[in-house]
């Protein structure tokens, strides 16, 4: 999931679409389930291998791009190149249904690896009747139904680390149906409320800000002092670990967040790219600074940015969270 993270943060400074999977680009998040099961050391040779993931948190509202199984494979040292190929096989536990195969090189299987499996059919027929998800692989000899031992070829769970465990990876659309991701700012609700902390508080002091500084331009226009500068970009450097949030963000830990600060005073200029609305507001601020506030300088252009988390189910989840990086300022 790291891996993930990186080279999906590394694609949007880049400026670059890092959507998920080439058929989709509405998708914006991957939750991860590590393998529940452990292999039957009494039984050699291993000929099929069962994973289990629990799947009771994920919630029936969020719109399904694709499921992959990532089961690592270290090196084999059993080479059988006059065999012919592999064929890597996965099925339902309890069913005969072909889910996703692929072909393996034996001189391929020298090198440690992780081989992906499409198991989106398997998770749309399911997850919403079961909290579990089972899933069996074997390999056999191409065009063969010889099954191989798959202990040669790397796939024993015995003495694996964490980071080796095989994981099952839920895509999802950003087009959720969720409540929660409807409403005006739930980008930073929604993952507070993950983390267990509220930020209602906090976010209650932007309007409050703006406000003053408007009302101090205004007061400083009177008494002929010195006006602020104009609606532009300024430095807001966000630090998680400051906020406390920490114990369930994994990366990053800070980023740039940029804020909007300047008075938008008459004329605006075109670059603020006000609205019609705004300059009318703001021609009537020039003539009655009493009558009518000036239009405010905020937000006109943000981007997103990637979180790794760890969310209430203690999965860990890749999302791309959207308008949290100030791009481009102007005056509405």
């Amino acid at each position: 999931m790291l891996s993930i993270y990186r080279t999906y943060s590394a694609a949007e400074k880049l400026g670059l679409n890092a959507s998920f999977f080439r058929s989709s680009k509405s998708a914006n998040t991957i939750t991860s389930f590590v393998d529940r099961e452990t292999d039957d050391l009494l039984h050699s040779p291993l000929r099929r291998q069962k994973y289990i993931f629990d799947v009771s948190t994920l919630s029936d509202k969020e719109e399904l791009v694709g499921a992959e199984l990532r089961i690592f494979r270290r090196p084999s040292g059993d080479v059988r190149s006059s065999l012919g190929l592999y064929d890597i096989q996965l099925y339902p536990c309890r069913s005969d249904t072909l889910l996703d195969s692929r072909s393996l090189d034996p001189v391929d299987s020298t090198k440690a690896g992780w081989e992906v499996l499409d198991v989106s059919e398997m998770f749309k027929m399911y997850h919403h009747k079961h909290h579990q998800i089972c899933l069996q692989l074997r390999i056999t000899l191409d065009k063969t139904d010889t099954e191989v031992d798959l202990r040669q070829l790397g796939l024993e769970r015995t003495g694996r680390s964490q980071q080796e465990k095989a994981l099952l990876e839920k895509i999802k659309s950003k087009r959720s149906v969720s409540d929660r991701d409807s409403a005006d700012g739930a980008v930073i609700r929604t993952s507070v409320e993950e983390g267990g902390v509220s930020l209602r508080s906090v976010r209650g002091e932007g309007p409050r800000r703006r406000r003053r500084t408007a009302l101090t331009n205004r007061h400083g226009k009177r008494h002929g002092k010195k006006s602020k500068s104009r609606c532009s970009k300024k430095a807001l450097h966000v630090n998680f670990k400051e906020l406390g949030w920490d114990d369930w963000i994994i990366a990053p830990l800070d980023y740039e967040a940029y804020h909007c600060e300047g008075v938008c005073d008459f004329p605006l200029r075109s670059h603020l790219e006000p609205t019609n609305h705004a300059i009318i507001q703001t021609l009537m601020n020039s003539m009655d600074p009493n009558s009518t506030p000036p239009s405010c300088c905020v937000p006109t252009k943000l981007s997103p940015i990637s979180i790794l988390y760890i969310d209430s189910g203690n999965n860990v989840v890749y999302k791309q969270y959207e308008d949290m990086v100030v791009e481009q300022c102007g005056c509405r």
